[in-house]
């Protein structure tokens, strides 16, 4: 469930942008819409809100950790999820590893890691395309 660094050609300022932002989340993820009280304009550690999906639906969320410019984490359900971006020779690197908050939702994580693998590989292109757009 360790997810893997992929490496970017844009800095980490403009992964960071992404990544941290709740206003751009549906940019690059397509079943997030929104957040709701989860930090403006960056994430904010100990805020508790909800992340909107497709169809409207919202779910509880917290931000349980930022080191700003470098790392958030939150919390939907009983999935933890780590947005880690580094600089890098040539531009950046992003990993989102994926864990259970408790050991009955090992089998979600491991499920939902490959996903959230291929919306990182995402964010990576987004952030080449606006980078190179400069």
């Amino acid at each position: 469930m360790t997810g893997r660094a992929i490496t970017c050609a844009a800095p980490a300022e403009t992964l960071w942008a992404l990544v941290a932002r709740p206003e751009l989340w549906s940019r690059w993820s397509p079943h997030v819409r929104g957040a709701e009280g989860l930090g403006s304009p960056e994430v904010q550690a100990g805020a508790k809100g909800k992340v909107i999906l497709a169809g409207g639906l919202r779910l509880p969320a917290e931000i349980t950790e930022v080191l700003p410019g470098h790392s958030w984490s939150w919390q939907v359900g009983g999935i933890l999820v780590d947005h880690v971006v580094s600089e890098a020779p040539g531009g950046s690197t992003l990993s989102m590893p994926v864990r259970p908050a408790r050991g009955l939702w090992k089998p979600t994580a491991l499920a939902y890691a490959p996903v959230v693998g291929l919306i990182a590989h995402r964010i990576v292109q987004i952030a080449e395309r606006d980078h190179g757009a400069t």
